[in-house]
């Protein structure tokens, strides 16, 4: 798998278009730069890898000196969604910009930030909202319902 992986990256590097069909999303996660999703027979999302993670929205992790105070200000706080306590500090949902607010108010409230780690989401993660639709188990990120007659939509690179 190694000697295929490196294959496929020169042959990128060379210009060549790579065209790769695969169920193992982790895989093509870190092989292809463009993805088209198929559900049914229908596209339901094709361009930059990049650009549909971002679509995803980010997710941050995020560790200070006093854990609960700074949950308390991010429920608080315009822009930020989903903000939680964990068993290694907080998650929160936000745009860059709106995490950049949230670090002012702790400075401000005198909370030092230990770690703050952006996590966007994964092509799994991505593929499945697109996919199922929201049945409440995944999300939906603006794509189409469940597949009706069984197939498995598949991810592919296409440039």
């Amino acid at each position: 798998m190694r000697d295929m992986r490196a294959l496929i990256r020169r042959l990128a590097e060379e210009g060549i278009t790579v065209l790769l069909s695969s169920h193992q999303l982790p895989e093509v996660q870190e092989l292809c730069d463009r993805v088209a999703i198929v559900d049914s027979g229908r596209v339901v999302y094709e361009g930059a890898l990049a650009d549909l993670r971002r679509q995803g929205g980010a997710g941050y992790r995020l560790r200070t000196s006093d854990d609960a105070r700074a949950l308390e200000l991010a429920v608080a706080q315009s822009g930020i969604d989903h903000a939680a306590a964990g068993e290694h500090g907080l998650t929160l949902q936000a745009q860059e910009h709106d995490v950049g607010e949230l670090s002012l108010a702790l400075s401000h409230a005198g909370i030092a930030i230990l770690a703050l780690t952006p996590e966007l989401a994964t092509l799994e993660d991505l593929f499945f909202r697109l996919t199922e639709g929201d049945d409440g188990a995944h999300g939906d990120a603006g794509g189409a319902g469940k597949a009706g007659n069984g197939a498995k939509p598949q991810p592919v690179q296409i440039g």
